[in-house]
């Protein structure tokens, strides 16, 4: 399909999703890369007693809390 077409589809609406390869999508800056960390063990049960209480999985208490700490950095 040319651009033009995709473009003119896209603009009314149509579903475009159908005639794009998504398995080579990346979005810049959002790619993972692991990381090791050592936490003390009190660290890692009061992490795991907050992944419980809300229902989540540890790292992604750890992941929200970063990123809110990163968050507040950048705005102050």
């Amino acid at each position: 399909m040319k651009t033009k077409t995709f473009d003119e589809k896209f603009d009314r609406g149509e579903d475009v999703g159908k005639s794009l390869d998504f398995s080579k999508s990346r979005r810049p800056g959002r790619e993972q890369k692991r990381v090791n960390v050592d936490f003390p063990v009190w660290m890692i049960q009061s992490l795991d007693r907050e992944a419980k209480h809300l229902g989540v999985p540890r790292q992604s208490v750890i992941k929200v809390w970063i990123a809110e700490r990163l968050e507040k950095k950048s705005c102050a």
